[in-house]
């Protein structure tokens, strides 16, 4: 349990962050996409776009869900996402404006949203990425909304207890951060290069030093503080020893977690065609045409998608 005064500071730090407004466009879209299943309960907006305000690229939302059979609809990807999450998939949306909006969605139930962001399991990436800013920019009702807030108010928490442990033993709040940033970029599959986890809390310096402090306070842990923002938390070095094993634990299951995701989203990848041929065409110009059946069928018509990308100079 959190003493109720520091759960409380926490999630009045982070409440406010998720109801900042978003784009209208962007809004609209979650919208959108959580009226496409049944039982959803939030739509959450994070990652580079939100920091940016970038519409171009594509926007990262988590879904979670009541029931995952009831969103999916069918057994296979119900149970893919029950025994590998989150299932992920790709929409466009062209709205009334003429603009185009792409997402990455991914789908999770609630139970499993809570379980991941508490760190209670292998899998380290949750935590990291909720405890960084998020928008909660749809909700089904209240009692949704304020099941997010303890979720997310429960990331920063496990987020910052790892900071302290795989961090400095003093430093200032971004050294804390840009440790356990480091840490989760390196245990996972990732294109953007490790620097770019040194980046994330220096997009908001204050807004970190402050869920530092409050999820040291809401998880427990004393630390120190002096005039000058050096911080110590109060670890003895059995605990940083310890917290070092369970962090190679941890390490060692991070990639191979990846894989395997990356293997399953070859069969669960919602519009995944529809993805790589924006991908080729952002980064090489080439409009890649696809059929409907190449569209349900990605596997099959995969070698053909290839010879053409390769004829036409795409893929050297």
């Amino acid at each position: 349990m959190h003493p109720p005064d520091a759960a409380a500071a926490l999630a009045a730090l982070i409440e406010p962050e998720l109801r900042q407004p978003v784009p209208p466009a962007i809004a609209a879209f979650a919208a959108r996409l959580a009226m496409q299943g049944q039982g959803a309960l939030a739509v959450l907006f994070y990652g580079s776009n939100l920091r940016t305000g970038d519409l171009e690229g594509v926007l990262d939302f988590y879904i979670l869900v009541e029931r995952l059979h009831d969103w999916h609809g069918a057994a296979l990807p119900a149970l893919a996402n029950r025994w590998l999450p989150p299932n992920v998939g790709y929409h466009e949306w062209v709205n009334e404006a003429g603009q185009t909006l792409r997402a990455k969605v991914a789908v999770l139930d609630l139970a499993q949203f809570q379980h991941g962001v508490e760190g209670r399991g292998i899998d380290t990436t949750l935590w990291a990425r909720f405890a960084q800013p998020t928008r909660l920019i749809w909700t089904r009702d209240a009692k949704a909304a304020a099941a997010i807030l303890s979720a997310l108010c429960g990331a920063v928490v496990t987020a910052s207890r790892w900071a302290a442990l795989l961090g400095p033993e003093r430093g200032m709040a971004s050294d804390y951060w840009d440790a356990v940033f480091a840490r989760t970029y390196a245990a996972e599959l990732r294109v953007e290069k490790s620097a770019r986890a040194l980046s994330l809390a220096a997009h908001d310096p204050q807004r970190y030093a402050l869920a530092l402090c409050a999820g040291w306070q809401a998880g427990g842990l004393a630390y120190s503080q002096s005039d000058d923002g050096v911080l110590v938390p109060a670890l003895a070095r059995p605990d940083r020893r310890r917290a070092e094993r369970a962090w190679a634990t941890l390490a060692r299951w991070g990639k191979p977690l990846n894989l395997l995701r990356l293997t399953k989203s070859v069969f669960t990848f919602e519009g995944g065609a529809d993805y790589v041929a924006w991908k080729v065409e952002r980064h090489s110009g080439y409009r890649l045409p696809l059929s409907d059946w190449q569209r349900q069928h990605p596997l099959l018509a995969a070698p053909k998608v290839l010879w053409t990308l390769w004829r036409r100079g795409v893929l050297r």
